[in-house]
């Protein structure tokens, strides 16, 4: 077994043993490999070890990897996951599957219009700024519900949830507030009639919190292809 294969099997049981410890079925997590700064023989390994969701945090990058592996392309879902630009929307409706990290609706409205015709809707989330911290990217809780609302109508996207990165913590309990208040703000898009299934949160350092309080999709890059250069 492969040094990838190895880990990605270590993340997975990880996975599972959070799952059960939270009284959740593991099926309902997600593996999302984060693999900026990854080869593309490298991710291709991932691939060949079973692994299929692939999330990018650069454009140019993640476009230059897309057309490295064009042979798996409809065996790989490619994921965009880093804060985007309204002047590189255009690449990533055409290219990616999903993007986790819009913060404005002027972004989901160039990514809806500049979705080719004749592909499935892109898979996109919310990034709520859960921590409060002026650094990050994200929206304010405040205005989760009438952006999403905004979003769930334009015609070449489908809104599946939201994507957070609360600020770090050591202790779990201190982990799993921000976690609990993201799980809180998806119950109220549902229970305005939005049909939203997808929690992304959680990395490495404090997945078991995320997968306690309900994350669907976790994203994992370190643990994975090992400590970037």
């Amino acid at each position: 077994m492969s040094v990838i294969a190895a880990n990605l099997q270590a993340v997975l049981n990880d996975i599972a043993a959070a799952a059960q410890q939270a009284g959740r079925d593991p099926s309902g997590v997600t593996l999302l490999a984060v693999s900026k700064t990854v080869a593309p023989a490298i991710v291709r390994a991932a691939f060949q070890a079973g692994q299929a969701a692939f999330g990018e945090n650069y454009v140019q990058e993640g476009l230059d990897k897309i057309a490295a592996l064009a042979d798996l392309r409809d065996r790989i879902t490619w994921h965009f996951i880093g804060p985007l630009q309204s002047n590189k929307t255009r690449p990533v409706a055409e290219h990616f599957d999903w993007v986790h990290a819009i913060d404005r609706l002027k972004i989901a409205e160039r990514l809806s219009a500049q979705r080719p015709a004749g592909m499935a809707p892109l898979q996109v989330c919310i990034q709520v700024n859960i921590s409060d911290e002026a650094s990050k990217s994200g929206v304010a809780p405040a205005e989760v519900l009438p952006l999403a609302q905004a979003i769930a109508a334009l015609p070449n996207l489908r809104l599946r949830g939201l994507m957070a990165i609360p600020a770090p913590a050591d202790d779990p309990d201190a982990q799993r507030r921000p976690f609990a208040a993201l799980r809180g703000l998806l119950d109220q898009l549902r229970q305005s009639g939005l049909h939203v299934d997808t929690l992304s949160m959680g990395m490495s350092a404090d997945m078991g919190a995320a997968i306690a309080e309900g994350a669907t999709l976790v994203r994992i890059g370190t643990a994975i292809f090992g400590a970037r250069a």
